[in-house]
């Protein structure tokens, strides 16, 4: 509504000055045009009278005869005094009588005057001289005339203008009803939109038509919808999933205890089992807690500050305890890599990206099985891949593998003592650190995980 009126107050302004202002100029055109001619006129009878000593009835009427005629609505001649010695006006003469116009006893005193104005659709213009013989004053000439003819197109202009106002008023009218209506509609539209989605309902979208800056802002309202939703069902899905994950290891001690609180007289070998259990389950919340903190910290956003981080250490560091556990599953762990791979990071960060994704290699790998990792520069990248000649992963699970809690197989992966959420923890990681990380599979068998990291040349502060 105030876009609308503020559009209609600015039309309604242009239009008076429409209105207004040709009418005034008009004005002032013919009254520049009266001066001018009737300031002639009365020269040409000035001149006329000019050669006289004194003025007399007889003697300005025979003079007042010789000039041309001027098409004036009224002419007076007076003597020195204001008495008047000659009028055109047949009727109520007023020779022999006094006047005193203004523009009369000014020329009287030795002045030109002129005076005109518009009213009651006539021009009425008045102009007056003096009439001098050597230089003494013995009368003055008045003329008046009353003209409708130009007062008349000045009306029919101020007509036109008037009709054409109105035509363009309508028509403004009906622009800004039509398009306040669209543009309210619009809006609305978008606000109920925004009240649905403020109420949970995710799955709303604000349907608005058209190209101009309301239907982007429509659209772009339905991206950011989108990303909620999405966001949304990953926050419930990633509850759920926690949820049960945090519920089978407690499930398990609950059932462990109670076996052990409800069975009299049991053997001191079995209780030792069951508080073995007990303690490999709360190992097990005790990661999937810690997995969880990570993620969340790294969902908020809150990295340390970034240093270059030499790699070669940090693997060294890792595969010195993996080697151990590889040689308990009879698992041949190699690696081949290149000094001066720095990257910006934490070495933290580093050290868990290497872990997980070597851990993960050496788990999922039958006996006898090989892993070979490699850490090497390309160009303005760092490359590190993790390659395994185990089963490999199923092609309807690759797009998949890096959600959280996703396992290709959860059976074996629990039993393995897995949280689902390592490679989760890969992948976000090496993202926000500006770096990428693949997994596909081997054409000889097997899986390759591949992380690419921006390779940083110098130190920094």
């Amino acid at each position: 509504m105030r876009y609308g009126v503020s559009y209609i107050l600015i039309i309604a302004a242009v239009l008076v000055l429409l209105n207004t202002y040709p009418l005034l100029v008009s004005e002032d055109m013919v009254f520049r045009s009266k001066g001018t001619t009737m300031s002639a006129s009365v020269s040409v009878m000035v001149s006329s009278l000019s050669g006289l000593d004194r003025l007399t009835e007889e003697n300005v009427a025979a003079a007042m005869a010789a000039a041309e005629e001027s098409g004036l609505s009224r002419i007076l001649v007076t003597d020195n005094a204001g008495k008047v010695l000659y009028d055109t006006r047949e009727t109520s003469s007023a020779i022999g009588d006094y006047v005193l116009y203004a523009e009369l006893v000014q020329a009287l005193t030795g002045m030109d005057a002129f005076s005109c104005i518009y009213e009651n659709g006539a021009f009425r213009s008045r102009a007056s001289s003096p009439v001098l013989y050597q230089n003494q004053i013995i009368g003055a000439v008045y003329a008046y005339e009353y003209d409708r003819t130009q007062a008349a197109l000045l009306e029919g202009m101020q007509g036109n203008l008037l009709r054409l106002s109105a035509v363009v008023g309508a028509v403004v009218l009906g622009l800004s009803i039509i398009m306040s209506a669209s543009l309210t509609k619009k809006i609305g539209a978008l606000l109920t939109a925004i009240r649905q989605v403020r109420e949970g309902a995710y799955s709303h979208r604000a349907y608005i038509t058209g190209r101009d800056e309301i239907a982007q802002i429509g659209q772009e309202f339905n991206n950011l919808t989108d990303r909620l939703q999405t966001t949304e069902n990953a926050r419930r899905r990633f509850v759920s999933d926690a949820s049960h994950e945090l519920k089978t290891p407690l499930a398990a001690i609950r059932l462990l205890s109670d076996s052990i609180l409800q069975t009299d007289n049991m053997d001191m070998p079995t209780t030792r089992e069951f508080v073995s259990d007990i303690g490999d389950e709360a190992e097990r919340l005790t990661r999937i807690t810690e997995d969880l903190l990570r993620l969340t910290r790294l969902d908020s956003g809150i990295l340390d500050v970034p240093v270059p981080v030499e790699l070669l250490p940090v693997l060294e560091q890792v595969l010195r305890m993996m080697s151990l556990v590889a040689q308990e599953k009879e698992i041949e762990l190699t690696y081949r890599a290149e000094e001066g791979c720095t990257v910006l990071g934490t070495k933290d960060e580093i050290y868990q990206v290497f872990y997980n994704l070597i851990d993960n290699a050496v788990k999922y790998s039958s006996a006898g099985g090989t892993v070979l990792v490699s850490l090497q520069s390309e160009g303005d990248e760092v490359v590190f891949t993790v390659e395994d000649n185990g089963a490999g992963i199923p092609e309807e699970d690759l797009p998949r593998i890096f959600e959280r809690f996703y396992r290709v197989d959860k059976a074996r992966s629990r039993a393995a003592g897995g949280t689902g959420l390592g490679l989760s923890i890969v992948s976000d990681t090496v993202k926000r650190r500006h770096g990428t990380v693949q997994a596909a599979n081997r054409p000889q068998g097997g899986a390759v995980f591949t992380v690419r990291w921006p390779r940083e040349r110098g130190e920094r502060p």
